[in-house]
């Protein structure tokens, strides 16, 4: 499975070899743990929206040729207009979808792009463990107004109070 999600992301995103800046990961880390989409300039990925359109027609040639197989038969047999309804549903559902899919896949990316990015930074706190610490921290910093420069120091020190 982890090989399919791999193989569909490097699909989907062209991926920077550029490091992510501490800054950046910071930022990035705060906004996913609120639940919002993080900025893909942050983590230097962006998506190939062709390959996202391909991967999203081929999904959805998957599921929705056995549905219509099943349901044609059925629609031939009710008013007409209850197809076109149907067809204004489905059509709607894939469009909606299509938006569901790159959200879906965006927050993949970006979880999988944060902790690669904390290994670098943060190689000794667990991801998993410190990500909230580390969110309240770099808030803090920013109401304090700690300049870029001084930033590293700064969160590792209130990790090592924190811990």
């Amino acid at each position: 499975m982890k090989k399919i999600e791999s193989f569909v992301l490097n699909f989907l995103f062209k991926i920077s070899t550029q490091p992510v800046l501490l800054r950046d990961l910071l930022e990035a880390n705060a906004l996913f743990n609120e639940g919002m989409l993080v900025d893909p300039a942050k983590l230097n990925y962006k998506l190939k929206v062709f390959n996202s359109y391909l991967l999203y027609a081929f999904i959805c040639l998957i599921v929705l040729t056995p549905l219509l197989a099943i349901t044609h038969y059925l629609f031939t047999l009710l008013d007409f207009h209850i197809s076109i309804i149907s067809a204004i549903v489905v059509t709607s559902a894939i469009f909606i979808g299509y938006d569901l899919f790159k959200i879906y896949t965006r927050k993949l990316i970006s979880k999988k792009l944060i902790q690669k990015a904390w290994m670098i930074h943060f190689p000794c706190f667990p991801y998993e463990k410190y990500s909230n610490l580390i969110e309240n921290i770099y808030k803090q910093a920013l109401k304090e107004e700690i300049p870029k420069n001084s930033l590293e120091q700064y969160v590792l020190e209130k990790i090592v109070q924190n811990s």
